[in-house]
């Protein structure tokens, strides 16, 4: 029974926080509001006195209970727990006003319950106040309680309604990234089997024509029936050529797909990526490039509130210069797990990454070797 009450229904608010990547107690740092439960007697009334202290130890664990299940049920019943919190605190409040913070609570709450749209939202916490001031004027309450309700369960509502606008949009922009990852994984596959064809059906069909000529030749013509064989050798190597080429055109199109996925990305968010070809690269080179690139247009999209990035390459004196630069805000935090695995896999293949952040924009270079022994280097700018 307790298992299946603290277990994640599939369309549950922990449910979605978890498909985001994020950690399912991320949401329990808000119960660090129900501290004024414990402050709200040191403002007026009777104090800490012995109803408090029963009442507390009564209704607290209850409350825990109605939050985790908010959380955690289906959205349909989650919304009948946040109302249970405004209920808990009408029902309490003629001995208990500490418990104007469960209130508090079931309003905030109700947003994560429901999708509906913000001023209807809003509607339904104006309704319950409305249901706060009859029971404070049937109390005898003085009026100010609900002056100063209403304005902040409105204002926090509607921070935390921009706050689970922004985890739809953030789940929105990823799953809109993977499914053009997999559409260009797609037309890649395509196109390679396309390339193929059109390389090699040809070729292998010439090949096995000259080997059966001269096959038929070899009695009557040795000559020509050796002709025809070295004739078939040529066109193999010129075959073999080909798809070593093919092969590498291949192996560039892991970063050029993520070129493209980086800029429905950052066009989503309202930010113009413009890019250069890719270069021919060594497999391993071009996966660690990719992979970069991608973590760097996640951090463009979410933190720099630019309006344009750029990426370009520059190849000489056996390196490989990628720079992905914005006209964002800058960076002022420390470095973090992203940028740490980026520079850990550009150490492997022998390079280097600099990153460079001001008030007016944020570049990351990265220079790595095209060629073997060269030694590792991490460099700040």
């Amino acid at each position: 029974m307790l298992r299946r009450w603290f277990t994640p229904a599939p369309d549950s608010a922990v449910a979605d926080t978890m498909r985001c990547g994020r950690s399912p107690w991320q949401d329990a740092v808000h119960l660090l509001w129900s501290a004024w439960l414990f402050i709200t007697p040191l403002f007026g009334g009777d104090g800490y006195t012995a109803q408090w202290l029963v009442l507390t130890l009564v209704s607290y664990p209850l409350f825990l209970l109605l939050y985790a299940r908010v959380l955690l049920a289906p959205r349909r019943r989650s919304i009948f727990y946040a109302l249970g919190m405004v209920a808990l605190s009408l029902v309490l409040l003629r001995w208990y006003p500490s418990g104007l913070s469960y209130f508090v609570f079931g309003c905030v709450m109700l947003r994560i319950t429901t999708r509906v749209p913000l001023w209807r939202y809003l509607l339904e916490v104006v309704a319950l106040n409305a249901a706060l001031a009859a029971v404070i004027v049937l109390l005898g309450f003085p009026w100010q309680l609900l002056a100063w309700m209403l304005p902040m369960t409105l204002v926090i509502g509607t921070i935390v309604s921009v706050d689970v606008a922004n985890h739809h949009r953030e789940a929105a922009l990823r799953l809109s990234q993977d499914e053009v990852r997999r559409l260009a994984a797609t037309a890649e596959r395509e196109r390679i089997g396309r390339d193929l064809h059109d390389l090699l059906g040809h070729t292998l069909s010439l090949i096995t024509l000259k080997l059966e000529l001269s096959r038929k030749l070899l009695d009557r013509d040795p000559g020509a029936a050796r002709q025809e064989i070295v004739e078939a050798e040529k066109v193999a190597r010129h075959a073999l050529a080909e798809v070593r080429s093919a092969v590498t055109g291949i192996r560039s199109a892991d970063l050029a797909a993520e070129l493209a996925s980086a800029r429905l990305l950052l066009e989503s968010s309202g930010i113009a990526l413009d890019y250069e070809p890719t270069p021919s690269l060594p497999a391993e080179t071009e996966r660690t490039l990719a992979l970069v690139l991608r973590e760097a247009a996640t951090n463009i999209a979410r933190h720099s509130q630019a309006s344009i990035a750029r990426v370009a390459f520059d190849a000489g004196g056996g390196r490989l210069r990628m720079r992905v630069s914005d006209d964002g805000r800058g960076c002022s935090r420390g470095e973090g797990n992203g940028l740490a695995g980026m520079r850990e896999r550009v150490r492997q293949l022998g390079g280097r990454l600099v990153l460079a952040s001001t008030r007016s924009g944020t570049s990351l270079e990265i220079e790595v070797p095209l060629a073997a022994g060269v030694a590792p280097a991490v460099e700040h700018a």
